[in-house]
Order: structure tokens, then C-alpha cells, then sequence
């Protein structure tokens, strides 16, 4: 007897909007990172109809699933752009990566905040939050802007930094998440000892045990992969899975040693990446993590297409302005200025200003902060962070890639 499941409806209808989201850009410029916004909009025809599922899947009810499938998608995301850059040399090249994390991140952070404090009317904890969660680039959904897959070469001033940036900025937006949270479980009294203690545990202990974890698991991984035994090494087996088991060993070390897994994961990437760094073995490692990143992206964006009359249900004047000031204001305003002096001239300078992709790093943030604690202002930062990362992926998704060429003056398919 025919059984209709809807179970089964609900499988062929994802996979249905992934083929889609995928193939429908072929038409025009076949450019992927475009999948991202038609991923987000397949899943809102597809999914955001049927009755009750726009709440029954929405991260402000139901934050940890949410949490875990981004978190493995940011890890496994950052460990691949570890992987991704060649070299390491010249301090010129690291100084743009440098003001974009120790200048604009902060500064964005602070002008995210008085927006949110005075133009939404938030809470100092859920205004802190909110720039926190915002302030970092993507580092899956900004592929088409990075470095070339390893010993492929493309690492032009423009690709190298904002790769780097979005390898490094995600774990160190983690102690501003943790302010916002403390002050937020504080009813917002920042006293000396609250300040005192997130400046030497979460803004140094555990970004240096990050750093440290990762560049410790990085080598002896590359150790276990290219070294020993010699005559019959790992990495002659060419199993990509090694990639993943690296990712959730750095990552899952380190958070247990109380450090910035974020931060551990694409450390772990750049330091095995310098043992035998010619070795074909890497790009196997980058092609495995990368198509489970993709995967996990596909699934998580179609998520937040379905969950959007949830998600927007809090939209109002004042987040629409937050959205749209952080993309084409507060960023590259604040980007270009920290620019100043590096090696990045001219339309190099504004292409690096401009696109800081926001995406899946923002969705686990806010899902992490909902599921350990409750928040006041919970639906309306959802509301702002889903209209940021709709506006995003479609601003940034359709022209990053062009904006990036003509910047570096390479073609496509170069």
C-alpha cells in the first residue's frame, strides 16, 4: 500500500533546493558563492509555507541544533582556509590582515553597539552581543574571494588578507560575545572585577591556549601524517577524512583546555600546512573539507530560508538601518580607515574595505549566546542578524567575485 510520507517529502524537497541553488547561477555566471542567497530563498519557497515550520525550526526556540550544525561548519570552514595559504613570509602582506583584526573588528564592534543601544533601544549586554555576533567575516560563504586551494597559488594582496582576516577574526570575536554575555548576566553593572577577569580569561588566556593548541596539534598531525612510519606514511592513503578528524581534534582539545577552538582549527590548518607543504596530500585534505563544509552550508542556509517568517517576525525600521549601516557603511568606512599606509592602494583598499562577508560564523554566535543564556533581546537580534546575512549573501554573493577580479586583475576560470 502507498505510504506518503512526508518525512521523505521533506528529504527530496532539500535536495531539490540545493541542485537548484547550485545550477540556476550556470546560467548567468557560474559563479557558486551566488548559491548562498538562492539557498536562502529556496528554502523560504520551499519550506517557509508549510504550516508550523517557520517556528518549529527557528534558533530562538530551538538554538542548539542550530549551534552544533554551524559550529562544525565554521570549524571545518576555517581548518580548509588554514590549509588554503602557500606562504607565510613577508610582514608587509600580514599588516592589512592585522588593522582589519586589532582596528576595524573592535571599532565595528563599538559602532554596531551604539546603534543597537540607541537606535533599537537594546540592552548594553544585548547591544554588545549584537556587535560581537556581527563583527565577524565569513570564512565559509567567502570562497570566491579567498586564496586559491593549496599549491594552486592566487594569493594576491586582496585574497590573502581577507582570507586571513576570516581565518583569525571568528575565534577573536569570541571574547566580545563573552562581555556581551557577562554583562547581559550582570543586568548591565560593568564593575572592575567583571572587566578585570574577561581581560585575562577571555581576551588572553584563551586566545593564547588557541593559538597554542592549534600550532601543538597542527605539528603533530603533520607529524602522524608525513613522518611516521617512514616507509609507509598516512598520507599515502590519501584519505581526506584525516581533514576531519584533524578539525574536531584542534577544536575539541582546545575548548577542553578552556582556549578559542575557532582560533585552534585554522591555526592547526596553517601550521600542518607547513609540514611537507608541497605534498599533493594537502589539496586531498582541502577537497574533503571543503565539500563537508558546502554540504553543511547547503542544509544550514535552506534552514534560515525556512525559518525566516520567524526569524523576521521582529523586523522593524531600526534593525533594517542596523543591517544595512554595518554592509555598506560602518565596514567599509571603518576598514578603509584602518587600511591606511598598508600595501592595499586605490580599488585594492575598497574591495578589502567592502566585502566582509556575514554569514554562518553569526548564526553560531547568537545560537551559543541563546542556548546559555536568556536573552532580552533574543528575537530582535535574530531579526538583525537573518535581514544581515539576506542582504549579504545577495550584495556580496553576486559581486564579490567580479569586484575581486578586477582588483587583481586575474580572469575567470584563470
Amino acid at each position: 500500500m502507498y505510504d506518503f510520507s512526508v518525512y521523505h517529502v521533506l528529504l527530496a524537497a532539500l535536495g531539490l533546493a540545493i541542485v537548484l541553488a547550485y545550477w540556476l547561477p550556470r546560467f548567468i555566471s557560474g559563479r557558486e558563492p551566488a548559491a548562498s542567497a538562492l539557498l536562502i530563498g529556496l528554502g523560504f519557497v520551499i519550506f517557509g509555507w508549510l504550516p508550523g515550520m517557520p517556528e518549529a525550526i527557528s534558533p530562538i526556540t530551538s538554538p542548539r541544533p542550530w549551534e552544533v550544525v554551524s559550529e562544525l561548519c565554521v570549524i571545518i570552514g576555517l581548518f580548509g582556509v588554514g590549509l588554503r595559504i602557500d606562504r607565510l613570509t613577508n610582514r608587509r602582506r600580514w599588516a592589512p590582515t592585522w588593522r582589519l583584526l586589532l582596528l576595524a573588528m573592535p571599532l565595528t564592534i563599538l559602532a554596531v553597539a551604539v546603534l543597537g543601544s540607541q537606535l533599537a533601544g537594546m540592552t548594553l549586554g544585548g547591544a554588545l552581543l549584537l556587535g560581537a555576533v556581527l563583527a565577524p567575516t565569513d570564512p565559509v560563504l567567502a570562497s570566491d574571494v579567498q586564496v586559491g586551494p593549496p599549491t594552486e597559488g592566487g594569493e594576491h594582496p586582496v585574497r590573502f588578507t581577507l582570507t586571513t582576516e576570516a581565518g583569525l577574526n571568528d575565534g577573536l570575536a569570541f571574547p566580545f560575545v563573552y562581555l556581551g554575555l557577562a554583562v547581559a548576566a550582570a543586568a548591565g553593572a560593568v564593575t572592575p572585577s567583571l572587566l578585570g577577569e574577561w581581560l585575562w580569561r577571555d581576551a588572553l588566556y584563551r586566545v593564547v591556549v588557541g593559538a597554542a593548541g592549534g600550532v601543538a596539534i597542527g605539528w603533530v598531525l603533520g607529524k602522524v601524517l608525513f613522518a611516521y612510519p617512514r616507509k609507509n606514511v598516512l598520507a599515502e592513503t590519501q584519505s581526506g577524512v584525516i581533514a576531519l578528524a584533524g578539525v574536531l581534534i584542534a577544536y575539541g582539545g582546545t575548548e577542553l583546555l578552556e582556549g578559542y577552538g575557532f582560533i585552534a582549527a585554522f591555526v592547526a590548518g596553517l601550521t600542518l600546512r607547513r609540514v611537507e607543504s608541497e605534498h599533493a596530500f594537502h589539496a586531498r585534505l582541502h577537497d574533503f573539507s571543503e565539500s563537508l563544509e558546502h554540504a553543511l552550508t547547503a542544509m544550514l542556509l535552506i534552514g534560515v530560508g525556512a525559518a525566516l517568517p520567524a526569524l523576521l517576525a521582529e523586523l522593524d525600521a531600526p534593525a533594517v538601518i542596523i543591517a544595512l549601516g554595518l554592509i555598506f557603511l560602518i565596514r567599509p568606512a571603518v576598514a578603509w580607515a584602518c587600511l591606511h599606509g598598508t600595501i592595499l592602494r586605490g580599488r585594492t583598499r575598497l574591495v578589502v574595505a567592502a566585502y566582509g562577508v556575514r554569514g554562518v560564523g553569526s548564526i553560531y554566535y547568537l545560537a551559543y549566546a541563546g542556548s546559555h543564556l536568556d536573552l532580552t533581546n533574543e528575537a530582535q537580534l535574530w531579526a538583525i542578524i537573518a535581514f544581515t546575512i539576506l542582504v549579504s549573501t545577495i550584495v556580496h554573493g553576486f559581486t564579490a567575485g567580479l569586484a575581486v577580479e578586477k582588483a587583481t586583475g586575474e580572469k575567470q576560470g584563470a
